[in-house]
């Protein structure tokens, strides 16, 4: 006497998310994109007008007082007055480089419609490009012109670059900040699962 063969239910397994598809990467690229470009784009529209309009650089110019000027300045450093000598622009090129890597790593390792993060991103990637373009294009170095304070207390001078990758970092930090790794997504596989079917005993009672 044969036994039917049993039938195999499947069973639910679970793959760990380990990083954006390309159709996540595609999703996300529709904000991605259009807000690096929207950054660099209002970078290099204001610095040209403030190069243009802010002369002689230096001379500050008042928009609320004292409070916020506009005064055009050249940072051949990095932010806050960091400076490295001579090399200083092609070491923070090099750097830029370097930290828009990471970032594009971080661009394609985000889940589909995290969008929160992918913002953060973009604004980071286009403030450093933004910044990375002054330098290419001359050794005076960054062009600065925001100017905030009180007084002799005044905040270092600024550009919407650097607006845009502080807002960015702040963002992308608290993002991170809240990742549960445990929160992960996951894809659901289905596969056969074997079972175990009794075997059937031969009677004992023989006539």
């Amino acid at each position: 006497m044969t036994t039917p063969p049993a039938e195999r239910p499947t069973d639910t397994a679970y793959v760990p998310f380990t990083g954006s598809s390309s159709s996540d990467a595609s999703t996300n690229g529709v904000v991605f994109w259009p807000v690096v470009l929207a950054v660099v784009l209002a970078d290099v529209v204001t610095k040209a007008m403030a190069v243009y309009a802010l002369h002689p650089p230096g001379v500050p110019y008042a928009v609320a007082g004292d409070a916020v000027r506009l005064t055009l300045v050249y940072n051949p450093g990095a932010a806050f007055g960091l400076h490295l000598g001579p090399y200083s622009r092609w070491i923070f090129l090099a750097l830029t480089a370097g930290v828009l890597s990471i970032l594009w790593r971080l661009y394609k390792q985000t889940r589909d419609r995290d969008n929160l993060r992918t913002f953060a991103l973009a604004l980071v990637c286009g403030g450093a490009v933004g910044n990375a373009l002054d330098r290419l294009r001359s050794a005076e170095g960054v062009v600065d012109f925001l100017d905030l304070g009180t007084g002799a207390v005044r905040w270092p001078t600024f550009n919407l670059a650097d607006v845009a990758v502080s807002v960015g970092a702040f963002l992308l930090a608290w993002v991170l900040w809240g990742d549960d790794p445990a929160a992960e997504p996951a894809m659901v596989t289905e596969r056969p699962q074997p079972t175990v079917q009794p075997a059937v005993q031969p009677s004992s009672d023989l006539p």
